[in-house]
This record gives C-alpha cells, sequence and structure tokens, in this order.
C-alpha cells in the first residue's frame, strides 16, 4: 500500500473570505487525521488574491493546535525568501510546541512574482536562489547538534533535528536532495514535464546519509474523487480555470465549477492547461484508483501528496473520504 498525504494552499473559493478558507483548511487537517493519512502540507505563496497560505508556519501552528497526531509540515517554505535562522526559529518553535509532528519541506522558487520578491526580501542583490545550497546547509546546522563554539544559534531550534525535505519542479532540486541524502518531493501538480527525468536523477545520483540511507520520493498529483466520473469532472474545472488564468496572468479566487469548458477556453489553452494538469487522477473511486496507479507504475514514487482544491470545501472532504477508501488498492502492482 502506497502512503498518502495532503497538501493545502488554503484555497479561496469564490464568493468566500480569507476566514472561511483558513477554517476550510483546518477541518481539512482534521478530517485528513481522521481518516488515516500520513501528513498535511501547507504551503507558501503571496501577493496570490485567490490563496491564503502566504504566513505558513502560523497557519501551522494553528492546524497543530486542532489536530492531536498526523504530522505536518511545509510544502513548502520558499528559501529564498527568509533568513535559515529565522525558518529555523519558526520551525524549532513549532517542534517544541508539537514534538514529533513537525518536519520542514524546502523550495527554490520565491512563490510569487518580481515586485512582490522585492517587498519580502527588501533587495534581489546576490541572487538568492544561487546561495539555496548554502542556505539549505545552514538552516539543517541551526537544527542540528550543538555545535562547540557556534556564535548564532537557533533557540528554539537547535537540537530538534527536523525532518528536512527537498521540493521541485525541475532536476535541480533533484541533484542537490541526491547529493544531500535528503528526500525529495516533484512539484507535478503544476509542472509535471520534467518528473520522471528528475526522479531518475535523484535515484540514480543519490548519495546515502546517516539519517536516509536510500532515496525516498514523493509525488504531488491533483485527485478530485466523487461517486460519479461525470461529478469528479464537473468539480474539476474549477482547478482547470485556476490554470486558464494562470496561462493568462490573471489571478482570483478559486472559480465555481461549470457544466463545460468549451466556452471558456482555445484549443491551444486547453492543451496547455490540461499539459500542466497532467499527473492528475479525476473520477469515481474505481477511476482514481486505476490512474493513479499508472502514475505509480511510471514514477514508482515511494509516497503520493494529493493537491485538488475545489469551490465547495465539503466536496473536497468527500473526495478524501472516498480516496481513502480504496488506499489498499494503490501500489498492489508495484508490490506485486
Amino acid at each position: 500500500m502506497t502512503d498518502l498525504s495532503i497538501l493545502d494552499l488554503a484555497p479561496i473559493a469564490e464568493g468566500a473570505t480569507v476566514a472561511q478558507a483558513l477554517a476550510t483548511t483546518t477541518e481539512l487537517a482534521r478530517h485528513a487525521e481522521a481518516l488515516g493519512y500520513r501528513r498535511f502540507w501547507l504551503a507558501e505563496h503571496h501577493n496570490m488574491e485567490g490563496l491564503a497560505c502566504s504566513a505558513t508556519a502560523v497557519l501551522l501552528a494553528h492546524v497543530a493546535a486542532h489536530t492531536r497526531r498526523i504530522t505536518l509540515g511545509s510544502g513548502g517554505v520558499m528559501l529564498p525568501n527568509h533568513a535559515p535562522l529565522v525558518v529555523a526559529e519558526q520551525f524549532g518553535t513549532l517542534a517544541a510546541l508539537h514534538p514529533g509532528r513537525i518536519e520542514l519541506g524546502l523550495g527554490r522558487a520565491p512563490g510569487t512574482d518580481g515586485p512582490t520578491m522585492r517587498a519580502l526580501r527588501r533587495s534581489l542583490d546576490g541572487a538568492h536562489e544561487d546561495r539555496f545550497p548554502q542556505d539549505v546547509l545552514e538552516l539543517v546546522a541551526y537544527l542540528g547538534p550543538p555545535q562547540p563554539g557556534a556564535v548564532v544559534r537557533a533557540i528554539p531550534g537547535i537540537g530538534t533535528q527536523l525532518p528536512v525535505w527537498l521540493l521541485g519542479s525541475s532536476l535541480y532540486s533533484a541533484q542537490l536532495a541526491a547529493h544531500l541524502g535528503l528526500p525529495f518531493a516533484f512539484a507535478s501538480h503544476f509542472a509535471p514535464e520534467m518528473l520522471l527525468d528528475a526522479l531518475q536523477i535523484y535515484r540514480g545520483t543519490y548519495r546515502p546519509s546517516a539519517r536516509h540511507p536510500e532515496p525516498r520520493a514523493m509525488v504531488a498529483v491533483n485527485v478530485v474523487c466523487a461517486d460519479s466520473d461525470e461529478e469528479a469532472a464537473f468539480h474539476f474545472t474549477s482547478l482547470q480555470q485556476r490554470f486558464l488564468g494562470m496561462r493568462r496572468g490573471v489571478r482570483g479566487p478559486l472559480p465555481r465549477p461549470v457544466t463545460s469548458m468549451d466556452a471558456l477556453w482555445t484549443p491551444t489553452e486547453r492543451e496547455q492547461v490540461m499539459r500542466m494538469l497532467w499527473a492528475s487522477a479525476v473520477g469515481s473511486p474505481d477511476t482514481v484508483a486505476r490512474q493513479l496507479n499508472r502514475l505509480l507504475e511510471l514514477t514508482r514514487a515511494d509516497e503520493l501528496i494529493v493537491a485538488g482544491a475545489t469551490h465547495d470545501p465539503a466536496v473536497r472532504l468527500r473526495s478524501l473520504t472516498l480516496l481513502a477508501e480504496v488506499r489498499q488498492q494503490l501500489g498492489a502492482a508495484m508490490a506485486a
């Protein structure tokens, strides 16, 4: 059986408020915990009108206070936006408040646009992304055991040795994760083009580390599971509209579903959007199980992390319930 986890971006649905979006995220985490999902991750995005996940560590603290067992983490913290010490202190505090439940996923992208990058960093001098490997090592050191003579320490944070994942949608993070001996999560839920190449590089060049003697690859996938294929396809149009907006440079709340996308996109736009949404499983439980098993056969993923926002929060709760019911069917062909 393949491990399943949840990725949430705290989407703000059309007609809803930020407060409602955050309440939905909390309810989703509680639901995932009750259903036995392995982990619940929250992303970091800024200046996105339809997303309420900008203060990732703050939101994780709230979700942690309203759950009891499920592992919580970032999917991920965009490290170029932050000083490594600040991240170590934030997540060290979370680890002290919720021992054994917190982990840290790190990304190299800014998760926003150019003007917002400047507002976050105050300066873009020095190409922050180019310092990503050094920043990762600095952050890991802050979370590691005390070092004699260390002038700067993360308090809280030091000695927590929080689990760290690298996230990416290109070959770069796959190579870095392999080099550092860290688990790796690929953002195929929106950028699947390099998925298979990245996994091949990650596994083929992996250097075992003390904490991770074997590579561990997690693949992100959009899932909308409903009682019928037709119902799932209907609710999936909200995500299709959001990705269409991304292609057009239009931001906004998560749209209401529509009965047909034909009047909303051109054939070229349809092809572009569906290419971005290639790593998706949409349909009834049996349909979704077949689609996910095909993805598992292609990727040999150790774990799937499930995105897939829907306009109606109840629809996503139902989707996770149905997916949990077919979990035993996932990875069966690989095990055989």
